[in-house]
């Protein structure tokens, strides 16, 4: 990478996330020296965009940090001659979100942001606005890497290999959160830990535990459910069964639970729903909280309030990959990339989550040590074959094979269930699917 300059867009700068992006850059400033900072975003998000710039200008200014920030609607602009592109963008806004929730739940299924029909819905609308920028990329920084964010990030990160020639890699903070917990509850430094991470984006296990290079995963799966079953602030926090928990070869990651627990998370999405609303209305709640702390001109730092929204450790995982790129670490991290012969039982082509080597030519997936259990393989090559389709669908515009993708998923019910879901959310959100309505 270039020593001289240093170039990041971020695609989504409107985000409520963007503090937090903005704090791992000030924090890792003497590592990763940014010059220009561009913050993108569309017109329905001007006015958020330029509260994040203003926040953004006084935490840089409070820390004496030399970033030299643009705002722009002009996603070229911003991605011209770029080093990395971010990407953190929500097609529809929360109100398309809060309808991918809505409408499986009308249908006894599951209705949420990245797992089920509602993954399958933001995928459709998102893929073909992302391969756009990969589009863009091409022509304006083709030397770039996209580090993508945007959910579904699995089913993105296989759109994006399959469909440009950039250089990509996806990234959750699932996998950096749950390390952190497990080091939390052994009482150790997270530099202590070596975790074994097998699966796909939000459906995972974590299949080793080392501790001092001794595997300790067995401690984690004989102990009593009840003491942390390391989730996350969206999941509700149901046990594990013991017996069940101690069976599977792997601690599962939360949204496991969606698959284990359908029967108790439709249940509780449901009550969430005629009491709260949905996740997507919880959080527009939350950000309506939020971009009201914004505004106050004497706030110079990421507020407390950002931990409620669910974005936990998003900048570090981002910064240290983006760090470890820009200066050739070779140091592991877990982020989403291409298969290509890890997981014999999944196609080259997919995309997995997976322990990589990150130096400054991208990710270098670490074969894996342990065992894959049967019944993850099942659960995994069901999955992915959904995704695939999904990520078809969306680049076709092709109606039999979105049923083809929906009905697969074992959240949804019935074909007859599957394509009610699918009319529904063609009709719902028509404007931001144009690719089915040639």
């Amino acid at each position: 990478m270039s020593e001289q300059a240093l170039k990041i867009a971020v695609i989504g700068g409107g985000s409520s996330y963007t503090p937090e992006l903005i704090e791992g850059f000030i924090q890792n400033y003497s590592e990763l020296p940014i010059t220009e900072l561009y913050l993108v975003d569309i017109p329905e998000g001007q006015k958020k965009l330029e509260i994040i710039e203003n926040l953004v200008r006084r935490m840089l200014k409070k820390k004496e940090i030399p970033i030299s920030v643009h705002v722009t609607l002009n996603r070229r602009e911003a991605i011209e001659n770029a080093d990395f592109v971010l990407t953190q963008i929500r097609v529809g806004l929360l109100e398309a979100r809060a309808a991918d929730e809505r409408i499986p739940l009308q249908y006894q299924c599951i209705g949420q942001e990245t797992t089920g029909a509602g993954g399958f819905s933001k995928a459709l609308r998102t893929i073909p606005v992302i391969l756009d920028i990969c589009k863009e990329m091409e022509e304006l920084a083709p030397d770039a890497f996209l580090i993508n964010f945007t959910n579904p990030a699995g089913i993105i990160t296989e759109a994006v290999a399959k469909h440009s020639r950039i250089k990509s890699i996806g990234l959750c903070n699932l996998p950096i959160g749950i390390k952190k917990k497990i080091a939390n509850y052994a009482k150790t430094d997270i530099d202590n830990l070596a975790v074994e991470w097998v699966g796909i984006n939000h459906l995972n296990w974590t299949t080793q535990i080392k501790l001092h290079g001794k595997d300790v995963l067995d401690q984690f799966l004989n102990n009593p459910a009840g003491e942390d079953s390391f989730s996350v602030k969206n999941i509700p926090d149901f046990k594990w069964d013991e017996d069940f928990l101690s069976s599977l070869g792997g601690l599962p990651c939360g949204y496991l639970r969606y698959y284990y627990m359908a029967d108790k998370m439709l249940a509780d999405e449901l009550e969430a729903e005629r009491e709260d609303g949905t996740r997507a209305e919880v959080v527009k709640k939350i950000e309506d909280e939020l971009f009201a702390v914004y505004e106050n001109t004497e706030l110079n730092e990421k507020p407390a309030l950002l931990e409620n929204r669910g974005g936990a450790y998003y900048s570090l995982a981002a910064v240290n990959l983006i760090s470890s790129i820009y200066n050739d670490k070779k140091d592991i991290q877990t982020v989403n990339t291409q298969n290509n012969g890890m997981l014999k039982f999944l196609s080259d082509d997919a995309s997995i989550e997976i322990n990589c080597v990150i130096d400054s030519q991208g990710a270098h997936p670490i074969q894996i040590q342990s065992d894959v259990k049967p019944h993850m393989i099942g659960l995994l090559q069901i999955v992915k074959a959904f995704e695939s389709l999904t990520v078809e669908a969306a680049v076709k515009g092709d109606y039999q094979t979105a049923l083809q993708a929906l009905n697969l998923h074992p959240l949804v019910t019935s074909v007859t269930v599957a394509k009610a879901m699918l009319n529904d959310f063609l009709k719902e959100h028509e404007r931001f699917l144009p690719q089915f309505n040639k």
